[in-house]
C-alpha cells in the first residue's frame, strides 16, 4: 500500500491533510528545517501531534534537513536526544552530522534522505541504507524511467514530490539567495531568486522576464505509473500553503491512487476537477515525458519555464491602489482569527484595482512586494465599502500602494476538518533539555597518509585546454572537472597533458542522476585504469563507485562540512581531506578544524561559484548571456551538454587572506576557474594579488566575514547592545562537560 504524504505547515494544515485521507504528514519544529519562514510547531503542539496521529493510525515525519553549523552542534544534539524522546516516525534529514550523531546515541530514530541530500540513484540510496537509513526523498529532476530502474536495484523506500513548487536549481545545490546576502537554502533561508523578474541583455537591447521561475509540479495522471513502478510515498509540497490547498490537493491524490484501479481514464479527470480551483503557477510534468535522458537535456527547459509567466502564484486581483489604518475592532478579529502557533501580525485596510474578481471574507490571497522583496499569503477577515462603493480589505500592514495581490483559494473552497489535535494539550510538556554534547576529537593525520594532498596551491578548471594556461603558475595540483568535453578529451588521448596524472585531480559533477550512472562507472573505471589516482567528490553515489578502487577521495565543496560531525561521518567513509564549502565563513571554519587537523583542509579564496545547476539546457529563445537583477548585479548562464549554471560576473574572493589563513595552520589553497574562460594576461594578474595577498577589486566576500544570515543573531546583538547599554551586561562563561566521543572507524 503506497503513502500519500502531506505538508502541514501549521494545525489548520494538519487538520485538513488527516480529514481528507493523508496517510501520514511532514512538519517542521522552530529550527534546523527548510522552511524556516513558515509557521512550524511548538513543542506541545508538536507532542500532540505525534500522539493524537499515532492514536489515528497515521504517522507523522520530522524535517530536520538544514545544513549546521559548528556552534550549534550541541542544540542539535539536544533537538535529536527531545526527538528521541517524543517518537515520531522518521527524520527527514540533510546534514551529515545527524547521520553521525543518531548512529552513536539515538539509533532508534529513523532516518529518510531529504531532497537537499541531493541523492538520485540507487548507488547513492544503497550506500545511505547501509549506514542505517530507511527512505529517501528523490530528486524532482528524475523522470519515470530513472525511478523504476533506481526501485529494482534498491530495498530502499523511495519517497517523491508529485505536486507543488518546483526549484529550478537541482536540489541541496543552489547558492544563489545565500550569494546574495547569506540567505542560505541550505539553511531554511531561501529568498527564490529564481522567482525575480530578470533584465537580459539579448540581441537589439535589453528584455525583462521571469527567465528562471519554474511551473508547478503536477503528476497526477502519472500516480498510477508511479505506483507500478515502486514508489512507495507520494509527496505533496507546501509547507507554506493554507489549509485550502492542502485539502484539496490531498482530496485528489487519495482519490486517484485509491481508484485508479477501477479505471485510470475516469479516476484521473475527477482527481484533476478537484485540483481546478489551485490557483497556482502553471503546470509541469518536468521530466516524466522524456524516454531518454538527452531528450530530457533538451527539452525539459521548455517544459519548466516561461519568461513571460508573473513570478506570483494564482489568479491576479491587481495592484494596491490605496491603503488606510484599520481600526481597534478589525485589528482584534485579524487576532482572533490567527491560527494558533502563528504570530499575530499588524493589518491594514487596502483598496485593490486592475483584476476582476473582489475578495471576500475567508478567500486567501498572496501578495507580493513590488520590488520583489516579500510574499505573504494571507486570510481575508474584513470587507469594508466606503461611500464611493470602493470596497476595502484587510490585508498585512508592510505591504503598501504598488504591491500586487493575487487570489489562491475562494472561501467556497473551504471546508471545516475536526481537529486532530486535542482542545487541551497542557499535558504535553516534553522541550529540549540541557544535554552536554560529548567533544569529538578528529582523527590525526598519520604519517604519508595525504602524500597526495600536499599544501601549496590548487587550481580548478573546466576544460583540458585551460591546463595548458595554469601551468604558468606551477600548482603543487592541478583540479580537472569531469564533464562531457573532458572525459571524451582524456579517453581519446590525442592531448599530451602538461601535469603528470599523478598531479592532476579529477572532480566529478556533485548531480549524479540513476541516467548517467552507467557512463559514469564506464569514466571513471577508464580514468583509473589510465593512472588517475585522486578525486574530488560531491555526491554519496560517487563514495559508492570509487570506495575499495585503491584511490584517494576528497570531500568537495558539496559534501557539507560545517561541522567537525559531519567531518567525522565522511572521515568514516575513508575521506581524509576536506574542500570547504563555498557558503562557509572564517569563524565556522576555524571552529569546525582544530589546529592540529587544519592540513586536512583546502579552502576555496576564488572562485565564481555555480548559483544555480540545472539539468536542463535552457530554452532556444534564451538568446542571451549576461542579465541583471533589479539592484544591477549581473550574472551569467552557461547552457551545455551537461546542463545549464547560472554565475555571479563579479567572482568570490579571499585571496588576500592566504596569509592570515597560512598563520592559521592552514596550508592549502584553491582557486577555483571552473566553467570559466579567463586569459592568460588575466590569470597572471589573478596569480600576482594571491602571491601578494592583494585585495581583488570589485569582488564578494560571500558569507566569509558575516556568516550566514541569522535572525537570531541578531536579535542576540541588539539584547546584549541594549543590555550593555544600560549597564547590565554579564558574559555567559558556562563550563562544559569535555569527555570525548570516538572518531572514525579504523582504516583497512
Amino acid at each position: 500500500m503506497v503513502e500519500l504524504l502531506a505538508p502541514a505547515g501549521n494545525l489548520e494544515a494538519l487538520d485538513a491533510a488527516i480529514g481528507e485521507g493523508a496517510d501520514a504528514v511532514y512538519l517542521g519544529l522552530k529550527s534546523f528545517n527548510a522552511r524556516l519562514r513558515s509557521s512550524n510547531f511548538a513543542w506541545n503542539q508538536f507532542e500532540a501531534a505525534v500522539h493524537s496521529l499515532h492514536k489515528l493510525g497515521k504517522k507523522i515525519y520530522v524535517t530536520v534537513n538544514t545544513v549546521c553549523e559548528e556552534h550549534e552542534t550541541e542544540r542539535l544534539y539536544r533537538f535529536l536526544e527531545y526527538l528521541n524522546r517524543v517518537g515520531p516516525d522518521g527524520l527527514i534529514v540533510q546534514d551529515f552530522a545527524i547521520i553521525r550523531m543518531a548512529r552513536q546515541f539515538f539509533p532508534e530514530l529513523e532516518l529518510h534522505a531529504s531532497t537537499q541530500m541531493n541523492v538520485e540513484s540507487a548507488a547513492a540510496l544503497n550506500y545511505l541504507s547501509r549506514e542505517g537509513f530507511k527512505r529517501a526523498v528523490v530528486a524532482r529532476e528524475l523522470g519515470l524511467e530513472e525511478i523504476r530502474a533506481i526501485k529494482a536495484q534498491t530495498n530502499m523506500e523511495l519517497e517523491m514530490f508529485v505536486h507543488g513548487a518546483l526549484c529550478v536549481s537541482e536540489s541541496g545545490l543552489c547558492l544563489f539567495s545565500s550569494f546574495l546576502g547569506g540567505k542560505s537554502a541550505n539553511r531554511g533561508m531561501c529568498t527564490q531568486a529564481c522567482r525575480r523578474l530578470y533584465t537580459a541583455d539579448v540581441p537589439g537591447g535589453m528584455k525583462q522576464g521571469y527567465y528562471f521561475s519554474p511551473y508547478d509540479m503536477q503528476l497526477i495522471e502519472k500516480v498510477p505509473d508511479l505506483i507500478e513502478a515502486g514508489v512507495d510515498s507520494f509527496k505533496i509540497e507546501g509547507r507554506m500553503k493554507s489549509a485550502e490547498y492542502v485539502g484539496s490537493v490531498v482530496s485528489a491524490y487519495r482519490y486517484v491512487i485509491d481508484h485508479y484501479k477501477e479505471g485510470k481514464k475516469e479516476a484521473v479527470a475527477a482527481a484533476k476537477r478537484m485540483l481546478s480551483t489551485d490557483f497556482a503557477r502553471s503546470k509541469t510534468t518536468y521530466w516524466y515525458g522524456f524516454k531518454e535522458v538527452q531528450e530530457g537535456v533538451e527539452k525539459a527547459g521548455s517544459a519548466i519555464l516561461n519568461p513571460d509567466q508573473a513570478g506570483g502564484t494564482g489568479i491576479y486581483l491587481g495592484v494596491i491602489d490605496s491603503c488606510k489604518e484599520a481600526d481597534e475592532d478589525v485589528q482584534a478579529r485579524a487576532a482572533a482569527n490567527t491560527p494558533e502557533g502563528e504570530e499575530i501580525q499588524r493589518v491594514k485596510m487596502a483598496y485593490i484595482t486592475g483584476g476582476s474578481y473582489d475578495p471576500d471574507p475567508g478567500d486567501s490571497i498572496r501578495l507580493h512586494k513590488k520590488d520583489d522583496t516579500g510574499r505573504v499569503s494571507h486570510k481575508v477577515r474584513t470587507v469594508q465599502e466606503d461611500s464611493k462603493g470602493r470596497r476595502w480589505i484587510d490585508i498585512p500592514a508592510k505591504f503598501n500602494r504598488g504591491d500586487s495581490v493575487y487570489l489562491l483559494q475562494t472561501k467556497a473552497m473551504s471546508k471545516r476538518y475536526s481537529r486532530v489535535l486535542p482542545n487541551d494539550i497542557s499535558s504535553f510538556r516534553r522541550q529540549p533539555g540541557p544535554e552536554h554534547l560529548p567533544v569529538l576529537d578528529l582523527t590525526p593525520v598519520a604519517k604519508d597518509e595525504l602524500k597526495y594532498f600536499p599544501s601549496g596551491l590548487y587550481i580548478q578548471v573546466s576544460t583540458v585546454s585551460d591546463l595548458f594556461v595554469i601551468q604558468s603558475a606551477h600548482p603543487v595540483r592541478a583540479i580537472l572537472e569531469l564533464n562531457s568535453e573532458t572525459a571524451k578529451e582524456l579517453k581519446a588521448k590525442k592531448t599530451v597533458l602538461p601535469f603528470s596524472k599523478k598531479q592532476i585531480i579529477i572532480s566529478l559533477d556533485p548531480f549524479v542522476p540513476e541516467g548517467i550512472i552507467n557512463p559514469l562507472k564506464e569514466n571513471l573505471d577508464f580514468l583509473i585504469e589510465d593512472g588517475f589516482t585522486t578525486f574530488i567528490i560531491n555526491n554519496i553515489a560517487h563514495i559508492s563507485l570509487l570506495k575499495g578502487k585503491n584511490v584517494n577521495m576528497i570531500a568537495g565543496p558539496y559534501l557539507y562540512t560545517f561541522n567537525r560531525w559531519s567531518v567525522s561521518w565522511l572521515e568514516n567513509q575513508e575521506l581524509g581531506a576536506f574542500v570547504s564549502p563555498y557558503e562557509n565563513n572564517k569563524r565556522n571554519l576555524e571552529a569546525t578544524f582544530d589546529k592540529p587537523f587544519r592540513q586536512r583542509v583546502l579552502i576555496p579564496v576564488f572562485a565564481y561559484p555555480a548559483l544555480f545547476r540545472m539539468r536542463f539546457k535552457l530554452p532556444s529563445s534564451y538568446d542571451f548571456t549576461y542579465f541583471t537583477d533589479k539592484e544591477g548585479k549581473e550574472f551569467k548562464v552557461n547552457s551545455t551538454d551537461d546542463g545549464s549554471f547560472v554565475m555571479p560576473e563579479i567572482p568570490f574572493s579571499i585571496i588576500d587572506k592566504s596569509e592570515t589563513l597560512h598563520s592559521l595552520g592552514f596550508s592549502h589553497f584553491l582557486i577555483d576557474l571552473s566553467k570559466t574562460k579567463i586569459s592568460k594576461g588575466d590569470f597572471r594578474q589573478l596569480i600576482t594579488a594571491f602571491v601578494k595577498h592583494q585585495v581583488l577589486p570589485e569582488a564578494s566576500r560571500f558569507n566569509w566575514k558575516e556568516g550566514f544570515y541569522s535572525q537570531e543573531k541578531i536579535d542576540e546583538y541588539k539584547a546584549a547592545a541594549a543590555a550593555y547599554a544600560a549597564g547590565t551586561f554579564k558574559p555567559d562563561f558556562k563550563k562544559r562537560r569535555t569527555y570525548r566521543s570516538p572518531s572514525r572507524k579504523k582504516r583497512h
